[in-house]
């Protein structure tokens, strides 16, 4: 009896491991390409930034801010006075940034995706799928789901939203509108929810 019950509990705990095997190996959310969270003014990988920069601590006026699609760039307003630029990385190929205008609807500082992250192991918590997208494919059994981190949120339109990420040097989001640590953190202080939005 011991020795069914032995086999049987090894047949679990194998039929466990098959369901949910590593894909690739253990590693972080392919949404943010190996992006792990920095200290204040750490960068945020890809190519050497020299794009960003903050000038509006002094200035006053309405915020507004203003996505360039084709030169990746966010630039921030008070009033009518340019106080700041962003380096960015926009939606790829397929999952592009759609342009328009709107505004801040939400603030988040601890955001995570509700689709796009992880897949874990519930026993192990090692990752098997680190570009998971619970939108079109399922949890696999004895998996959990984890969504990416997406620090300094600022939601614009739907599921889209400007923070923290990884910028290779090219479109590489998921839609969103990902940018350096210190960029992200610098915007999210000085909007409001309702500070306009304009990608172009």
């Amino acid at each position: 009896m011991h020795r069914v019950i032995r086999a049987l509990a090894a047949t679990s705990i194998i039929l466990i491991t098959a369901s949910c095997t590593p894909i690739g190996g253990p590693g972080r959310s392919g949404y943010l390409a190996g992006y792990d969270r920095p200290q204040a003014g750490v960068s945020t990988g890809g190519p050497r930034d020299d794009v960003s920069y903050w000038d509006g601590d002094r200035i006053s006026g309405s915020p507004k801010i203003v996505i360039n699609l084709h030169l990746q760039k966010a630039s921030f307003y008070k009033g009518e006075q340019l106080v700041g630029v962003s380096k960015i990385s926009t939606g790829s190929e397929g999952r592009d940034t759609p342009p328009g205008s709107y505004k801040i609807i939400e603030k988040d500082k601890d955001h995570r995706s509700n689709l796009y992250g992880v897949f874990k192991d519930k026993l192990t918590e090692e990752v098997v799928d680190n570009d998971a997208d619970i939108k079109n494919e399922p949890v696999p059994e004895g998996c959990y789901f984890e969504g990416a981190s997406m620090p300094y949120f600022m939601r614009f339109n739907g599921g889209i939203g400007m923070h923290t990420g990884y910028l290779p040097g090219y479109n590489a989001s998921h839609g969103c509108v990902r940018m350096p640590d210190h960029m992200a953190r610098t915007y999210f202080s000085n909007v409001r929810v309702g500070t306009p939005v304009i990608v172009e």
